[in-house]
């Protein structure tokens, strides 16, 4: 299967048609392969290239740094919903995914940032997270509730049903 789909994508790339598939093609003008002539510094853009992309989930986003968290989550004007996780955490495998989906179905009213506890031990700290999984509802850049543990996707709606108002 990803044989036949890489196939088919190295294919279109050459023959310079898009597949018919299920990613929409995107051109830019960055994109453009430039052509420089020998002896002149000059460039001459030949014709766009497509890029084949799938839709970002924009309400999800994972935090980089301490200033990075004081931006996207203390100072938002939306509640957050702050993911305390780990790569070897087994429950946080399984409640990441569905706390996400459970997010992107409020469409923007609430956003959900995530922190690696071993990348983030400062902020770990900071929130008290003793245990991971761990969830803060934060509005104002106060933590209004928090849970500790998985929960089911009707449990993770009412949390943020009370996050929200």
């Amino acid at each position: 299967m990803a044989q036949r789909l890489l196939r088919r994508f190295l294919t279109s790339i050459i023959s310079g048609k898009p597949s018919q598939s299920r990613w929409a093609p995107v051109a830019s003008r960055a994109l453009q392969t430039p052509q420089y002539s020998p002896g002149y510094l000059t460039v001459t853009p030949s014709q766009a290239r497509s890029i084949y992309t799938t839709r970002v989930c924009s309400t999800t986003f994972n935090i980089q740094d301490g200033p990075d968290f004081q931006d996207r989550v203390v100072n938002s004007e939306t509640p957050v919903v702050v993911d305390f996780h780990a790569q070897w955490c087994g429950p946080c495998k399984i409640l990441g995914p569905r706390l996400e989906k459970v997010v992107a179905k409020q469409h923007g009213k609430v956003v959900m940032a995530k922190v690696d506890i071993d990348d983030h031990t400062d902020l770990a700290l900071e929130y008290e997270v003793s245990a991971v999984p761990t969830v803060l509802a934060m509005k104002n850049g106060d933590v209004v509730d928090k849970f500790v543990g998985i929960k089911d996707e009707d449990q993770l709606e009412a949390f943020l049903k009370k996050l929200i108002g």
